[in-house]
């Protein structure tokens, strides 16, 4: 490719924009890295080096050392800083550093934030010149599914362009004196993929489960700063520069761990499960025990994540092998692999308590309802049986002496009347009683002749 006076190795403007946007964000990265950030669609990263070695020409960018695999590494002078900014649509303020010096050791971590950010990205592979459209066969039924071309991959969808990351960005806590608290390795904001802002942290497995552990007490301690608003109340600070997310509590943190070739399958699962025993209090909300409602035993209750930060765990190969929108999450607390919006997601918050409250009212008004039909079934067909007949009324004998009742005039106290003998009312019995003579009590009764 034939160069120019000012551009000798012949790259375009548009190539040249690629390379200030990517270094801009990422601050140090190969030509390679950037072909496959911005670009991939192009055959090689050719042109890539060669808009890095026109824009060195004229001081935006400089090579200060190589990766550890021989790549040369790539970073932007202040002069290409703020034509980055230009590119971006960013204020210089919002650039960051110009990472000197940072290529002399190679690097590594600067280089897996890179493959980072471009896993999740997944830049589409568009074509760099116009190719000829194939007709299909006049009789040759329509393909359900694009399917792909011999020998290529369809790329799974990412999230976000090159302008939704920042990379190496400040969070200041009060206690610091002006010095970051905790510095983001990269922030992800894509409105359009459901995430106002995702917080990155990469992890080589270089350091301790300890070093990495007390970062998230640090973005704790951030994300409860509070900062009071023209309006006189307070809200975060972290709500400032960065949209409000729909969920309950804090942003979300991601970890990606990058255990390369040092640290095996087994390790690296210890190592995650070192860290989340150790980040427990960051993320486990606190538990509410609100009961299962009116008039029922059931216990129940929710945990209230107003405080608490959703942290993901991930592995750089399965962000490169799957892609960022299939199960390659896992929510600390959840116990398994998700999708992004689920591992986001608080299956057992005060909302689902909700739910399931609203589910148990339901269910009781309906065994209510149905109790209440059943009880006006019942009263139907009670309504519907004859009335019983009435049981005989029994005449009552009369008085063999007055033909009076049998049982006495009413409101007559039968107490102390003789026994009864079927025959007499109390106050015949009562008269016709004899009291025996001394005569009659010695010798016994005469019988009178009649």
């Amino acid at each position: 490719m034939g160069g120019s006076r000012t551009y000798p190795y012949g790259s375009t403007s548009a190539v040249r924009a690629h390379v200030l946007a990517a270094l801009g964000v990422l601050k140090l990265a190969t030509a390679d890295q950037m072909h496959r950030l911005m670009a991939p669609g192009h055959k090689d990263n050719k042109a890539f080096r060669n808009a890095a070695l026109d824009l060195a020409r004229h001081g935006l960018a400089v090579s200060e050392g190589s990766t550890r695999d021989g790549n040369k590494l790539w970073n932007l002078t202040p002069l290409g800083l703020d034509a980055a900014a230009e590119v971006l649509g960013r204020p210089v303020g919002e650039m960051g550093g110009t990472a000197r010096g940072a290529a002399r050791s190679g690097a590594p971590h600067a280089m897996a934030v890179n493959e980072t950010v471009i896993a999740i990205t997944r830049t589409p592979a568009t074509a760099t010149r116009p190719v000829p459209r194939q007709q299909p066969a006049p009789m040759a039924p329509p393909a359900p599914e694009q399917e792909p071309a011999p020998g290529r991959v369809l790329e799974a969808p990412g999230m976000g362009w090159v302008g939704s990351w920042s990379t190496e960005v400040p969070l200041s806590l009060p206690t610091s004196r002006g010095r970051a608290g905790v510095r983001a390795d990269a922030v992800l904001q894509a409105p359009e993929a459901g995430l106002p802002v995702l917080f990155v942290e990469v992890d080589n497995c270089t350091e301790s489960a300890d070093t990495l552990a007390a970062k998230f007490e640090k973005y704790l301690r951030y994300f409860r700063l509070k900062t009071k608003n023209p309006l006189g109340s307070e809200s975060p600070v972290w709500r400032t520069q960065y949209p409000s997310t729909s969920g309950e509590g804090h942003p979300p943190v991601v970890v990606v761990f990058n255990p390369g070739t040092r640290t095996g399958p087994q390790a690296l699962k210890n190592r995650m499960n070192t860290v989340m025993e150790l980040t427990r209090l960051v993320w486990s909300g606190s538990y509410h025990g609100a009961g299962g409602g009116y008039g029922t035993e059931e216990r129940d209750g929710y945990y209230d994540y107003a405080d608490a930060i959703p942290l993901l765990f991930t592995t750089l190969d399965r962000l490169q092998t799957s892609g960022p929108r299939t199960a390659v999450w896992w929510r600390c607390g959840h116990g398994q692999w998700e999708t992004l919006p689920d591992a986001l997601a608080n299956p057992a918050d005060r909302d689902a308590w909700y739910a399931r409250d609203e589910q148990r009212r339901r269910r009781r008004d309906e065994e209510r309802e149905q109790q209440h039909q059943e009880w006006a079934a019942e009263r139907e067909r009670w309504a519907q049986e004859p009335d019983p007949e009435p049981e005989p009324v029994l005449e009552a004998v009369p008085c063999e002496r007055c033909k009076g009742p049998i049982t006495g005039p009413p409101g007559y106290d039968p107490e102390f009347a003789p026994p009864e003998d079927g025959r007499h009312c109390p106050t015949c019995r009562t008269d016709l009683r004899q009291y025996p003579t001394l005569r009659e009590t010695l010798f016994g009764r005469r019988q009178r002749s009649k």
